[in-house]
Formats: structure tokens, C-alpha cells, sequence
């Protein structure tokens, strides 16, 4: 393989070591030093309407070059605010009442793909390999073939994707759907995702399908297969071994005075369930009344995206359902639900993890879910903790020794949070051991090699080599 070159919507800043969430950036610094690379996205800044083309700012770490740019006001309004999150998010997390479909805004979004699809190609060398991430730039491989770009081109879908009767009520599906054709290879976090996604093609009549996972069209065979994303699993249960001794996790411990604490860590959205997973807590608290007093629920959910409206309320009523339950449940020494809307630092997190007797990860629809991942990393394996998960993450195909619940059936949830905090030792032993020995596999790492190596196998490659994981056995 040649250089690889990475293009994504952000680009971590120089400070980021990969601490971030899953160790994303781990994993493709490494793959990116290997073979020498670019790193090229958005810079997060944005410049005045007037301010002329956008200038490319490049830094230069080991044999990594990390080219950013700046979007202008208007651009970042219709393309990341406008399409990529009124339009592309809720869409593809199944959330069609939440969708505008702002025409304005789908030129915007299309305009910036081709933006950095004009910088990128001035940059490529013939024998580099792309790999292009996420919803915000499928457009881009047509428009890098549109600027006659031959290099070997990937795509991987970091969220989920919806069937055809929830992906075509968008007017412009179409279109979107063909500019898959220009990828070599698409990738999906589950074998759901990759059934779902040909299910489009073949109902729009896109190509001809040439193989359980390959489609023949516009020229070229696009093939598609799941690839789960992991986490760096030995780093983060080192992080979580030495972040039990951090202040915050001491305070934490001290403050509990034994009790038993279920904890919650999300990102402020709509697709986190966070609202339901208060209330099924809530029935949890009224179906076993002598646990009330005795066991804490810490929600961590810093904010996201506050600039859009439907964001904005969402962090109204979740504060109003917490401080309700409180107003309603807590005693002069006990409050039942801890809602912290701010930001900590992973470390301390993995140590917050490590003491939770239960983790509580009840998304509406995840196309992964990486804090499920992390939260069985952290564990003591001498005493771990349950994981309550959603059906509805991808996660679940390989955690199916966590308690898989319905996260919109809230007496099944209470339930589930019940067991958890019962469950015997050696049920919980047995448990975790089989998750973790499934995320060890199956870490971050492993998934770029997967990812890399399924690209560089070219069009022959079949269906064996491109689905990863239907479901760890």
C-alpha cells in the first residue's frame, strides 16, 4: 500500500494525543505513520463570508502532514448545521420527524464536498490510498473522481444506516446514493448497516448486483462489508486502573458511603435515549422501593451542538426530568439522580466506570456505541460490573452477554437495572470475561488493519474478506 490519506470532518489538533473517545485517532496515527500519510478536514474555525478561498493551514508530526481549512460562515450553516445535522443525522438514526430538507442546504453541503475534494486532489499522489470518513463527506469520492482521481478510494459510515422506506422520504436520495459508486469499498459498523444499505441500491435500481456485497455500477464495483469499530481495550483498562485513585473518582467513592452507583455517559442527542433512560430509572426507583437510598444514578452528558434548536429543548426537558425525579424521590441525605451537563476527562471517566455496578448504555440507535466498549474495558475483573445495553446499538452484535433491553420498553429497562445491581459475583465474572475477551479481538487497531486490508485486496475481493463480523462467536 501506498501513503494513506485520511479525510474527515475534523482533524484533531495538535494537543490530541488520541485520548479522544475509542481511540479513533490512535489507530489511524498509526496507520497513517506507517506508510507516511495526510490528515486533511475542517478545521472547526470559522472565517468571515468575505475572507476569499479557504486557506489550507498544514503541520507536519513524524511523517504525518495534517492539512485543516477554514468553512465560511454560510458553509458551515448549511453544510455541518444545515444538511449534515438537520438532515443526514436524523435521517439515518431513523428520526424522519426531526428532518428538514432545506434545499438551501443540501447545495451547501454538495459545495463544501466538492471545496475539499479540489484541495485534496491538488495534494494526492498516484500511488496514494484514500479513506474517507463519515456522513459528512459521501459526496466526496464522485467528487473526487469528478476531478480524475484513479487512487484506490474507501468510505466508512461511522453511524447507522436506515432502510429504503426511511432513506427514500429524502428528495435528493438518489443522487446521494450515487455518489456511493465512486467508492472502491464502503464500510459499516454492522452486517445490519450492509443489508440495509444494499436493500437502497437494489430497490433504486443502482447497478447490478454482482455478488452477495457487490453492486457493478457507474462503471466500477463498489463492495461493501461490516467492519466494527473497537477501542484501544489494554490501554483504556490501564487508564481505568489508575484512574481510581484520581481526586474526582476519591470524591466520588467517599460521597457514595457505599451505595451502589449506574452510571450514564453520552454526548447531548436525541439518538442517546437519555430522557427514557431517566424514567425507566424512575420506574426502577417506584417497582423496589428499599433500593431508594442505596443506589446512585450518575448521568454525565456534555453539550452538543447547542447552536441547533431542536438540541436546545432537548437539554431543557432532560434537565426538567431529572430535577423532577429528584424533587420527587430524594431524601435530606440522598438525591437518586447526579446530572452532570458538562464535559470530564476520559481518565476520569475510565475510573467512574470502573466503580459503577451497573453501566446503563440505552441508546434509541447507535451505530456502535463505543462507551459500552469502554465501560467493559474499565472493569475489576475480580469485580466487575453489568452493562445494560440497547438492542438498538451496534455494539449489541458483539456484547450479547450484556443485558440487552428495549430502551422504549422503560419497565423492561427498570428491570434490567435491578438485575444488574443483584447480579451474584461469578454471574457477572462470567459475563464480562466473555465480552472483554470479544472487544480484545476486536479492538481499534484491528479494525483499521481489517479496514486497509480489505481496500488494498482490490475488486476481486470477496464477501469473506470484507464482512468482518456478523456476530462474535
Amino acid at each position: 500500500m501506498g501513503r494513506l490519506v485520511v479525510v474527515s470532518n475534523r482533524v484533531p489538533p495538535p494537543a490530541d494525543k488520541g485520548a479522544s473517545a475509542g481511540g479513533l485517532a490512535v489507530a489511524l496515527r498509526a496507520a497513517l505513520k506507517e506508510t507516511g500519510g495526510l490528515w486533511l478536514g475542517w478545521s472547526g474555525e470559522t472565517a468571515a463570508d468575505d475572507a476569499g478561498p479557504p486557506k489550507v493551514r498544514t503541520r507536519l508530526e513524524d511523517n504525518i502532514t495534517f492539512a485543516v481549512l477554514d468553512l465560511c460562515k454560510q458553509d458551515q450553516e448549511e453544510y455541518y448545521q444545515g444538511f449534515a445535522n438537520r438532515a443526514l443525522w436524523p435521517l439515518l438514526h431513523y428520526r424522519l420527524d426531526l428532518v428538514d430538507f432545506e434545499r438551501r442546504d443540501t447545495s451547501g453541503f454538495f459545495r463544501v464536498n466538492a471545496m475539499f475534494a479540489e484541495e485534496l486532489a491538488r495534494r494526492l499522489k498516484p500511488d496514494d490510498v484514500v479513506w474517507v470518513h463519515d456522513y459528512h463527506l459521501i459526496p466526496l469520492g464522485a467528487e473526487l473522481r469528478a476531478r480524475g482521481v484513479r487512487n484506490p478510494i474507501g468510505f466508512f459510515l461511522h453511524i447507522p444506516w436506515p432502510p429504503p422506506d426511511v432513506f427514500f422520504a429524502s428528495p435528493w436520495h438518489r443522487r446521494l446514493l450515487e455518489t456511493f459508486t465512486a467508492y472502491d469499498l464502503v464500510g459499516f459498523q454492522i452486517d445490519h448497516d450492509v443489508d440495509n444499505f444494499i436493500s437502497c441500491l437494489r430497490r433504486d435500481g443502482l447497478g447490478e448486483q454482482t455478488g452477495p456485497t457487490t453492486f457493478f455500477a457507474g462503471g466500477r464495483t463498489i463492495r461493501m462489508g461490516a467492519f466494527p469499530i473497537g477501542i484501544d481495550v489494554a490501554a483504556f483498562a490501564e487508564t481505568a486502573r489508575g484512574a481510581v485513585d484520581s481526586p474526582l473518582v476519591r470524591r466520588m467513592v467517599d460521597s457514595l458511603r457505599g451505595r451502589a452507583l449506574v452510571v450514564g455517559v453520552d454526548r447531548l442527542d436525541y439518538s442517546k435515549g437519555i430522557d427514557q433512560r431517566m424514567l425507566a430509572y424512575e420506574r426502577f426507583l417506584k417497582a423496589h422501593p428499599g433500593r431508594r437510598g442505596h443506589v446512585v444514578y450518575l448521568q454525565v452528558t456534555p453539550k452538543s451542538r447547542s447552536e441547533v434548536p431542536e438540541y436546545a429543548a432537548m437539554q431543557r426537558e432532560i434537565a426538567e426530568t431529572a430535577g423532577r425525579i429528584n424533587g420527587s424521590y430524594s431524601d435530606i441525605d440522598w438525591v437518586p439522580i447526579r446530572y452532570l451537563n458538562r464535559t470530564i476527562k476520559h481518565a476520569t471517566l475510565a475510573g467512574l466506570y470502573r466503580m459503577a455496578r451497573v453501566g446503563l448504555v440505552t441508546p434509541l440507535r447507535d451505530g456502535m456505541n463505543l462507551v459500552a466498549k469502554e465501560y467493559v474495558a474499565a472493569q475489576d475483573p475480580e469485580d466487575p460490573g453489568v452493562l445494560v445495553l440497547s438492542r438498538f446499538a451496534g455494539a449489541a452484535r458483539e456484547l450479547d452477554s450484556a443485558l440487552l433491553v428495549n430502551p422504549y420498553d422503560l419497565d423492561a429497562t427498570a428491570a434490567a437495572i435491578e438485575e444488574g445491581v443483584a447480579m451474584p459475583r461469578e454471574e457477572r465474572i462470567a459475563r464480562w470475561r466473555t465480552m472483554y475477551d470479544r472487544i480484545g479481538r476486536n479492538n481499534v487497531h484491528e479494525w483499521c488493519r481489517s479496514f486497509l486490508r480489505a481496500l488494498d485486496a482490490g475488486p476481486a475481493a470477496g464477501v469473506s474478506d470484507l464482512t468482518i463480523l456478523k456476530k462474535a462467536s
